[in-house]
């Protein structure tokens, strides 16, 4: 995904980085473009406010989808994809976003159109997505980011 890899040249990081080290990465480009370093330079200030913000971001998005992250979460991942039901359904971009009736919300990223739409069409959303979902693609929780 396009997100994945910009997300990942910004920080200079790669696929195998472990959370630690990208902890690290994050923590000095935080202290190189810091908004307080740039008090008395209104310009500069506005731009690293702006990096900083980018910065933050590919942060917290590579976090919640390195492997560590997922392992920790896995046992509510998978109580959640096995005993709760699936309320709503939305697609943009390759992305599907999945809304459960406990209240998670995981974006599964590189879905294809015809996976999607097989999905919509299935007689149980519920199975066809335990079968041909959950287990296939890259994923993360939305929920407490969005603040859903």
């Amino acid at each position: 995904m396009k997100k994945i890899t910009d997300y990942r040249k910004l920080l200079g990081v790669s696929k195998t980085t472990e959370l630690k080290d990208l902890k690290t990465v994050y923590r000095n480009f935080m202290k190189d473009c810091h908004p307080d370093k740039f008090a008395d330079d209104h310009d500069g200030k506005l731009e690293a406010e702006e990096k900083s913000k980018s910065i933050i971001e590919a942060y917290h998005f590579l976090v919640s989808i390195a492997p560590e992250t997922q392992a920790q979460a896995l046992p509510v991942y998978t109580q959640t994809t096995t005993t709760s039901s699936i309320t709503d359904i939305e697609y943009v971009s390759q992305t599907l976003k999945i809304t459960f009736a406990d209240g998670s919300v995981y974006e599964y990223f590189d879905v294809p159109k015809n996976t999607y739409m097989k999905l919509i069409n299935a007689e149980s959303q519920g199975r066809f997505a335990r079968r041909h979902i959950y287990g296939e693609f890259l994923y993360r929780n939305v929920s407490k980011i969005s603040g859903e």
